[in-house]
């Protein structure tokens, strides 16, 4: 009985512990760079100042704390939406060259954990 009650709390205490943990993995910092660059992301955002596009730093701000920041930073990598513009003009996001989810996933990753 003992042997199963500390297996039971064992297990839970596991649980507990799994579900604490963050719910993406590590950025690969270097491939999100070699593909933000690949696809000249960089020439409109950068890590925390403003260029043709908002910086980094703002855009994991706008999404800070959302549960779908990930998935609507994807959406703009890859569905040509209009953007509004530093200057206040409109145009259509480039739409990133990668199907590979895990690819998008990463990249999402690095510009919302800034």
């Amino acid at each position: 009985m003992i042997k199963s009650t500390l297996s039971m709390l064992s297990a839970s205490v596991l649980l507990v512990m799994a579900s604490m943990a963050p719910a993406h993995a590590a950025v690969d910092v270097e491939a999100a760079k070699a593909l933000a660059k690949t696809n000249d992301c960089l020439k409109c955002h950068a890590a925390d100042k403003d260029k043709k596009g908002p910086s980094m730093k703002k855009i994991a701000a706008k999404y800070k704390g959302k549960a779908d920041g990930q998935e609507k930073a994807i959406k703009n990598m890859t569905d040509g939406q209009m953007v509004k513009l530093t200057d206040g003009t409109e145009e259509k996001h480039k739409i990133i060259d990668t199907k590979d989810p895990k690819e998008l996933k990463n990249m999402a990753d690095w510009y919302l954990s800034h």
